[in-house]
């Protein structure tokens, strides 16, 4: 085991997981049919999630109400997500729930601050809230199980809301997949797992999904801001096109190659595409280091001195203390192996790729491959 490796399991075996948003959804359809049918709002409930762990989980607020609709009961669940980095760590999820008519069984609604998916690719159908379909079944699942216990009914309108989802969402990716209006309810496991990039790689998944059902045939995968800009100043790609990769280049062409586009652009720094030039695609810090020695090889290639390369602290110093010729050159040989890596990846998709190494200042360093554009 690498010190890596050790410190990462260390790392995971301390940090705490927490709840989906679909998750909360669920214990607060819990606790307002409970309120709707026996009278009172319970003070916590318990959720069983997909993944067989038992979510016990406060009720935050509750209220109630009568207008044009008829009765309402509206509870809700302030979301943990644990030790994860998760902008929706904190919100207030709610549902709101209605009797309705003899027949419709459940019916969802949207909310104030859940999103309505505008563009086909996603799990819903376009004009849907964008609630899941994992998520919608365990509501489902309280409600019959709740109507079971408690005589209760089982034709209910269930509407999901979260105040200030419509800000958080502008830090998702939900604007890009063409959901408007707020975020989504999710969750497969109904568990967030700390640091474990579940819901990161989802996304890009669903981006790519997205970019298939509208037909594009040019997708750009960047590990971040100062990449996605030079990317975005060359080509005129629809947001939809953009995926925002970050790390996580193996989840995005491992499905890519069964879910292929016709040309893709990698773009990235040049210690991440280092490493993907070595093999690596997991490129975050923690999960995989640049092998200095076998950048020595392509530096010795090039003109450098390899024992210089072979003993730098960084690609960042590797980069500074070559010419600008010699950086030129290293550039486009690790753009040219990174390249390998992506198609080997990718086996025989029908994908063409490109490799672009992006400076810190914004500029092009290194280039390989080719798109049928």
């Amino acid at each position: 085991m690498t010190r890596s490796t050790d410190q990462k399991d260390r790392l995971q075996s301390n940090l705490r997981f927490g709840w989906t948003t679909g998750t909360c959804a669920t214990a607060a359809v819990n606790a307002a049919y409970t309120a709707m049918v026996a009278g009172q709002f319970p003070d916590r409930v318990t959720i069983v999630t997909p993944s067989g762990k038992n979510a016990d989980l406060e009720v935050a607020m509750t209220e109630t109400g009568d207008d044009e609709t008829g009765v309402w009961f509206k509870a809700g669940i302030i979301k943990d997500a644990g030790d994860d980095p998760d902008v929706t760590h904190g919100a207030m999820i709610q549902a709101t729930l209605r009797r309705g008519t003899a027949g419709q069984k459940i019916r969802f609604q949207r909310g104030a601050g859940v999103g309505i998916v505008t563009k086909p690719g996603l799990p819903v159908p376009v004009g849907d809230p964008a609630i899941n379909p994992v998520p919608r079944q365990m509501m489902c699942d309280a409600v019959a199980e709740l109507a079971e216990a408690l005589a209760g009914p089982t034709d209910i309108d269930i509407e999901v809301s979260v105040p200030d989802g419509e800000s958080i969402a502008l830090k998702t990716w939900n604007p890009r997949l063409g959901i408007e209006g707020g975020i989504s309810i999710l969750g497969t496991t109904g568990v967030v797992r700390p640091f474990s990039c579940s819901a990161w790689i989802a996304s890009i998944h669903r981006g790519i999904d997205v970019a298939r059902a509208n037909g594009l045939v040019h997708v750009m995968g960047s590990t971040g801001a100062t990449s996605e800009g030079w990317g975005k100043s060359h080509y005129d790609l629809p947001d939809i096109a953009l995926l925002d990769m970050g790390d996580f280049v193996g989840g995005m062409l491992k499905y890519m190659r069964r879910n292929p586009v016709p040309n893709l652009s990698i773009l990235g720094g040049f210690g991440k595409m280092v490493k993907l030039s070595q093999g690596a695609i997991d490129l975050h810090s923690a999960r995989s280091q640049v092998d200095f020695e076998q950048l020595a090889d392509l530096g010795a290639a090039v003109g450098m001195n390899r024992n210089a390369v072979a003993s730098a602290n960084s690609v960042l110093e590797v980069a500074q203390f070559a010419s600008e010729k010699q950086r030129a050159a290293l550039a486009e040989a690790v753009a040219f192996a990174a390249r390998e890596t992506a198609r080997k990846q990718l086996r025989d998709a029908p994908t063409e790729v490109e490799v672009v190494i992006i400076g810190r200042d914004g500029a092009m360093l290194g280039r390989a491959g080719s798109l049928n554009l």
